[in-house]
């Protein structure tokens, strides 16, 4: 049975200033690595066979952390389809702020699924981006394959609905933490 080990980076500078990170290239902040650190060790006895990461720096440098507490020289796969949705016009921008200004838009664009920021992706759309990373990547998964994926909040919703068979409603809802680690047996 193949092991797959999901979880969010860490909390990087932006969320902690609650700001929309999207496709910024934001690194972990102090606590962003001590929460990667806290990953590596509650997976410190899985050996990942293989590992993949979004192509942003954040997901990147949480998934080093991970495999160093295993000793692993093993090569992740950078793969942008499970990248961090795309924020458009909103990337950079305080949340806390943009809720004060315009909290019905705010409401729409952080978590509805089908409705885009200007300029940017709706949760729909980073669904059928990670969904086709899914569909290419397990099929090539042996049944003693450990898998990690280092990620982001609205690409783990389209993976946590995938294997755990959400309702649109739940995915949207869910608020997936930095550092959280989801596990699943296919």
């Amino acid at each position: 049975m193949t092991k797959v080990f999901i979880f969010r980076h860490g909390e990087s500078y932006d969320n902690a200033w609650h700001d929309f990170s999207g496709w910024r290239d934001i690194d972990l902040d102090s606590a962003g690595v001590e929460e990667a650190k806290r990953v590596g060790e509650e997976l410190k006895d899985e050996k990942a066979t293989k590992a993949y990461q979004s192509d942003l720096i954040r997901a990147q440098h949480t998934l080093r952390i991970v495999l160093e507490a295993q000793s692993s020289n093993i090569e992740p796969v950078t793969d942008p389809r499970i990248k961090e949705r795309n924020y458009g016009a909103l990337n950079g921008l305080s949340k806390d702020e943009l809720a004060k200004i315009d909290p019905e838009e705010f409401k729409l664009w952080h978590r509805s699924y089908n409705v885009s920021p200007p300029d940017g992706e709706s949760i729909e759309t980073v669904e059928k981006r990670v969904l086709t990373f899914l569909n290419d990547k397990i099929p090539s998964w042996d049944k003693n394959d450990i898998v990690f994926i280092s990620a982001h909040a609205n690409s783990i919703r389209a993976m946590r609905r995938y294997f755990e068979h959400l309702s649109i409603e739940e995915m949207c809802s869910y608020e997936n933490t930095p550092g959280k680690v989801y596990k699943y047996e296919i």
